[in-house]
């Protein structure tokens, strides 16, 4: 299988990714309001929350029939320590538009029992119906979700132990945050069961993970390789995230 059989997008910058992965999750949206969606944190994501956001409160969309399942949390991170991914979705998301309060999901990484939050966490997903749309970053690694290189396809929500270029790769300089060693997540498995998949992908540090999960070998030393047994998956990136594609031409849609 090869880079033809995604549907990839190479756009200008960063924020033409935020704009046109925003519009297809509006078009979404709007088609099923209660669509079930499969939310993602990091530095690229936060763009395109900023357009949601904005949609919302210009009346152009509403949250209030949809619900999410975000991808991953730290283990031992209470969900109300400026550290967790809680508080990036409520900070950046969540508190500004008109979703439910139970109707926004995050894996709890402070369980007791993190091997029963995993099964609650899966069987939550597949009692939904699953998920619709699942928003995806990419790390340097190849990493999804928190998969790591050498994560088995087959994986389902479980603890993970995080490389030490994860964790660097997510320290907050500004506040010296240290990036805990574990992590919970969906697997891959969770992740390939969602109807539709957004990868985004911005900047050239990711140009190395994004030529290797689409040119590369189907392999779980890139995670995001497992796409390539998916169907329905678009990539929206920009022409940094891009640079290493061999193949430039047939197959690609590119922007200006």
């Amino acid at each position: 299988m090869t880079h033809a059989d995604l549907r990839i997008e190479i756009l200008r910058d960063a924020d033409e990714v935020a704009r046109s992965a925003a519009a297809e999750i509006i078009a979404a949206l709007r088609y099923r309001p209660d669509l079930r969606l499969g939310l993602a944190t990091g530095a690229t994501m936060t763009p395109l929350y900023a357009r949601l956001v904005t949609a919302y409160q210009l009346g152009e969309v509403s949250f209030r029939s949809a619900s999410s399942f975000n991808l991953d949390e730290y283990v031992g991170v209470a969900s109300n320590s400026p550290r967790s991914f809680h508080a990036y979705m409520h900070e950046n998301f969540f508190a500004r538009i008109d979703i439910a309060r139970g109707r926004a999901h995050i894996p709890d990484g402070n369980a007791l029992d993190i091997q029963a939050e995993s099964h609650r966490y899966e069987t939550l997903i597949h009692a939904a119906g699953g998920i619709d749309t699942q928003l995806l970053g990419i790390g340097t690694n190849g990493h999804i979700g928190f998969n790591e290189p050498g994560s088995p396809f087959a994986s389902r929500t479980r603890k993970v132990k995080l490389e030490e270029a994860t964790r660097l790769a997510n320290a907050d300089d500004v506040t010296g945050m240290v990036v805990p060693e574990y992590a919970i997540t969906m697997g891959i498995a969770t992740i390939l069961e969602a109807r539709r998949i957004l990868l985004l992908a911005t900047g050239a540090d990711k140009a190395a993970a994004i030529a290797a999960a689409i040119e590369g070998p189907l392999t779980p030393a890139c995670p995001a390789s497992a796409l390539l047994l998916h169907g329905n998956v678009e990539i929206i990136c920009d022409e940094t995230a891009a640079s290493l594609l061999r193949h430039s031409g047939n197959g690609l849609r590119r922007r200006a």
